[in-house]
């Protein structure tokens, strides 16, 4: 058993471990295969990457955290407003967002969205947060793809992995912002619902299960609240602790 006092040594998010722990009962899932695909990953990054370079893309700042939920077509024609915004991007909103010329600036993805889109953002510069689980570790090649990346896990910390939080690509988008210290978290496109948005994941999958995940991802942002000082929003289904907001009112939103 890793001693929690070690995570708290790795991470800024108190109250993690036990969570994790708790995903890992709830799922059936195997703590080995984590640790396994973990170490597989950092095999395959380079040294090369500053994460200061994320700090500064977040630290301070407005960040939009944007899911491939149902609502993420609405939210296109508004996101093309705000060029300056940082933009956190949950995997397969990737295709979405080039689709439509927007540049993520940073993608969080355990690689099972189109490998395509991802890698063309990763050439235009885009950051990638490329997250280790159990079952992903075929697919953890890909990131050989990727010029500017970084690797997390849910488990322990070590060398070229980092643990900043969180279980899906969506809400690992918003404790990612919160590791950084953005002042305000805006969320697009990430419903959290029983339907599944047409970029959410590429191929067959298990829809029931994709749903438990899901629902997973929102109780794990309503637990992080409490342990967060930046402002929260929501433009999409209402979550705990986050203020519901309109798209139409972003731009005044923004601007204060």
């Amino acid at each position: 058993m890793i001693n929690p006092d070690t995570f708290r040594l790795n991470m800024s998010l108190k109250g993690w471990h036990q969570k994790y722990l708790e995903i890992l009962k709830e799922f059936n899932y195997d703590r080995s295969r984590e640790i396994k695909s973990a170490k597989i990953l950092s095999s395959f990054l380079n040294n090369r990457f500053r994460i200061d370079a994320i700090e500064k893309k977040i630290k301070n700042k407005t960040v939009f955290v944007i899911g491939a939920g149902p609502s993420l077509d609405a939210s296109l024609s508004y996101l093309k407003k705000f060029k300056d915004i940082t933009k956190i991007v949950a995997d397969g909103a990737t295709q979405a967002l080039l689709e439509n010329n927007i540049v993520p600036d940073i993608i969080v993805t355990d690689l099972d969205g189109n490998m395509e889109f991802l890698k063309r953002s990763s050439e235009l510069k885009s950051i990638m947060i490329v997250h280790a689980h159990g079952d992903n570790i075929k697919r953890l090649p890909y990131a050989i793809l990727f010029k500017c990346s970084i690797g997390t896990t849910e488990d322990k910390p070590f060398g070229k992995i980092r643990n900043f939080g969180g279980f899906t690509d969506g809400d690992r988008c918003v404790f990612l912002a919160n590791h950084f210290k953005a002042s305000k978290i805006i969320l697009i496109g990430m419903d959290f619902g029983v339907h599944i948005g047409k970029y959410s994941k590429e191929g067959k999958y298990n829809k029931s299960i994709k749903i438990k995940k899901l629902r997973k991802g929102k109780s794990l942002l309503e637990w992080f609240v409490s342990k967060s000082n930046a402002d929260l929003y929501t433009t999409s289904h209402p979550i705990t602790g986050f203020k519901n907001i309109k798209l139409a009112d972003l731009q005044r939103l923004v601007r204060q």
